[in-house]
Parts: structure tokens; C-alpha cells; sequence
């Protein structure tokens, strides 16, 4: 038996995306940017994903920039606006992804002035306490992702967005996560910048997009061709872009029939839970993405567990993937106030569109005879 329940890592690639990639493995060959007709049919497949992927999020085509991926993207955002704006703070909120804190960091070292927006106990950003630091002195950006990796957590960034702007900043959304699980609209939405990724919505590895205002001034993360507006120079992964937006079509055919089915296996998932004494499941009493259930088993560190998980077949992860082989507690968490030890105790479980009723059931069942094992006492938990 295996039972895949980390589709925050990563998902796995749709038998129908692999069909769409196969014609651009095997040729047509040709360097996107040579006029001949190779280069003409992959400059095509290009555009024709570039479509795809702004249906996905209300945007202009022209305003796709594919790259390697999310972490490419989050990158380029927060380096590509400081590089232009050399004046002014960079603001993030405390549960970002390393892709956009490492290179905060990164500027912080460089002199450049770096603040944290501090988040509430359910990993909200307290809007308060960031209109108080808007009002302080010119900010240059504001980064704060549209849901969490690890908790699910969904942030109402167009709020954010229009204090940031009204402010002057600069706002860019990590919307990584919530891609093909939520709906979104970059024109409504008030964002300039807005990250996505590929195989976290049943697509290849090594596709992802920065959405980009045309209006916005970036500097190039790399440099060395005109390809994509030349803001991202290097010869297009053609046949992962095509998967990328074969899978984006995908999921905006299927986003609200995926939603009803995830969030079900996650209610039920809560539901059995709750009937355990002891577990605690993180940001509880917030709007969250469907698929996400984040929790800790108490006295049991999550290394443990996630260990004997595996050896019984269930794959989840303890947070971001990112973050993977590290004894340190969760920062997202630990930003909310939960203590440490009881952090290094959390299990994230993140359903896919093929999980099935049963799949949750067993997992629970599995869960409580390891507790139990483990010397956790257990009353019988009803999953129905």
C-alpha cells in the first residue's frame, strides 16, 4: 500500500500533461527564438502555454514571464524591485517560504532595510501592526504569499495589496500554493507581481511564471538573452512550459469540482482529529485552502512519526519541503506563538484531486495504532 497525502510538496504529473509534453520531447527541436519553422512550432507552444496560464489567473498573456519555477519567481520578484527601487524598506510577513525570505536575507546583509509583518495566532497577518509600519517610512515592497505551505492559510492580499500601494510600495503575492486550489485574478487582485509554479498543480517540475504588471520596472535575475520580454534570459524549457499550461488549462476546467472533493477528505480528516485527545490542529479558526490540515501529535517529534508513516506506506511531511531534514521547529509556526516543542511535533497532510475517502480513513486508522504504539493511550475514533 502507498498512499501519496503531500501534494503541498509537490504533485504527481497528469497522464493528460504528459501527453501534451510528449510531442516537444521528441521534437519539434528547434531553438524557440530561430525563425525557422522548428523554432517557429516551440515559440508557439510557448505561446500558446502563456494563454493558458493567464486564463488561469485573469492576466494578460504579455504579462507571463515563465522561469525554472516558484522559487526562481519569488527571486526575481524581490530582487528584480529592489534592484530598481534602491531606496526604501522591504516588508514580508513572518510564514513567507525561504524562496522569499533567503533573499530578503540576503539584501539585509547588503544594507538594505528589512521588516517582518508580524501574523496573529491562526498565521494572519495583523493588519494593524502592518498599516502602523506602512505609515513609518517609505516602503519600497511588500511580499506576502496568498496561502501558506504548511498551515493553509489563506491571507486576503487584495486588502494588503491596496494598503501597500496606497502606500506606495510595490506588492508581490507568492500565490504558489494556492494555484489551482483557489481562484485567482492578478487584474482584480491589485498585486503587481504574482508567483506560480508548475508541479504543484499536476504539472512538470522545472515550469513556473512570475506574473508581472507591464507597467513595473524589474531588473533581470538573469541576464544574457531577450527571451521573455528579456527579463529572463535563457532558452525556453519548451516542453516543460507546454505541460505548464496544459496543466493550468486543467485545473481551471476542474478548480471548483477538485475544491468540493479536497475539502470534503480534509473535513473528514479534521473531523476523526478531533476525536483524538491531544492533537491540535494549527490555524483552526482561519479560512484555509481546501486540501491542507496541519497538526501535532503531542509528545511525539515529528521526525518520528513521519518515519514510521513512511514505513507503513503514507507519505506526509512535517511542513515546507524546503525545509526538509531540518531539527529546527517550523518558522510559520513558531510565528504564531506555538511553543517549540510543540511545533517539532507537527504533521502537515495535504490531499491531491485523486485521494480517495478511503485513503483518509486508513491514514487515521495507521496514525492511532502508531500513537498507540508509541505509548499514547487512544479511545476508539469513529470515522464516520
Amino acid at each position: 500500500m502507498a498512499v501519496y497525502l503531500d501534494h503541498n510538496a509537490s504533485t504527481p504529473l497528469d497522464p493528460r500533461v504528459l501527453e501534451a509534453m510528449a510531442p516537444f520531447l521528441r521534437g519539434p527541436y528547434g531553438n524557440p527564438s530561430s525563425a525557422h519553422r522548428h523554432g517557429r512550432a516551440a515559440r508557439d507552444a510557448i505561446e500558446t502555454a502563456r494563454a493558458q496560464m493567464a486564463a488561469l489567473v485573469t492576466a494578460d498573456p504579455g504579462e507571463v514571464i515563465f522561469t525554472s519555477g516558484g522559487t526562481e519567481a519569488n527571486n526575481f520578484a524581490v530582487k528584480g524591485v529592489a534592484a530598481k527601487q534602491q531606496h526604501g524598506r522591504l516588508l514580508y510577513s513572518a510564514i513567507e517560504h525561504p524562496s522569499v525570505l533567503e533573499p530578503l536575507q540576503a539584501l539585509a546583509r547588503q544594507g538594505r532595510a528589512v521588516e517582518t509583518i508580524a501574523v496573529d495566532a491562526e498565521g494572519r497577518v495583523d493588519e494593524a501592526a502592518f498599516q502602523q509600519q506602512l505609515r513609518r517610512s517609505k516602503v519600497a515592497l511588500v511580499s506576502c504569499m496568498v496561502a501558506n505551505n504548511e498551515t493553509g492559510v489563506i491571507q486576503n492580499t487584495t486588502r494588503l495589496a491596496m494598503l501597500a500601494r496606497a502606500a506606495g510600495a510595490v506588492f508581490h503575492a507568492d500565490a504558489v500554493q494556492a494555484l489551482g486550489k483557489i481562484p485567482l485574478d492578478f487584474a482584480a487582485s491589485g498585486a503587481q507581481l504574482l508567483s506560480v509554479s508548475s508541479h504543484k498543480i499536476y504539472g512538470p517540475k522545472g515550469a513556473g511564471a512570475l506574473i508581472a504588471d507591464r507597467a513595473l520596472e524589474l531588473e533581470p535575475l538573469l541576464h544574457g538573452g531577450g527571451q521573455e520580454r528579456g527579463l529572463r534570459g535563457g532558452t525556453e524549457n519548451v516542453a516543460a512550459i507546454a505541460g505548464f499550461g496544459a496543466a493550468a488549462e486543467l485545473a481551471g476546467q476542474e478548480l471548483d469540482r477538485r475544491k468540493t472533493h479536497t475539502r470534503h477528505l480534509r473535513e473528514r480528516l479534521e473531523t476523526a482529529l478531533m476525536r483524538i485527545p491531544g492533537i491540535r490542529i494549527f490555524s483552526a479558526g482561519a479560512i484555509r485552502l481546501p486540501n491542507t490540515v496541519q497538526f501535532a501529535v503531542p509528545s511525539i517529534h515529528s521526525a518520528t512519526l513521519l518515519g514510521l508513516l513512511d514505513k507503513k506506506g503514507f507519505a506526509v511531511s512535517s511542513g515546507s519541503a524546503c525545509a526538509s531534514g531540518s531539527d529546527q521547529a517550523s518558522h510559520v509556526l513558531l510565528a504564531m506563538g506555538v511553543p517549540q516543542d510543540v511545533a517539532l511535533c507537527a504533521i502537515r497532510v495535504s490531499v491531491g484531486k485523486d485521494n480517495t475517502q478511503n485513503e483518509v480513513d486508513q491514514f487515521v486508522e495507521t496514525l492511532c495504532t502508531l500513537m498507540a504504539g508509541l505509548g499514547v493511550t487512544l479511545p476508539s475514533v469513529a470515522l464516520s
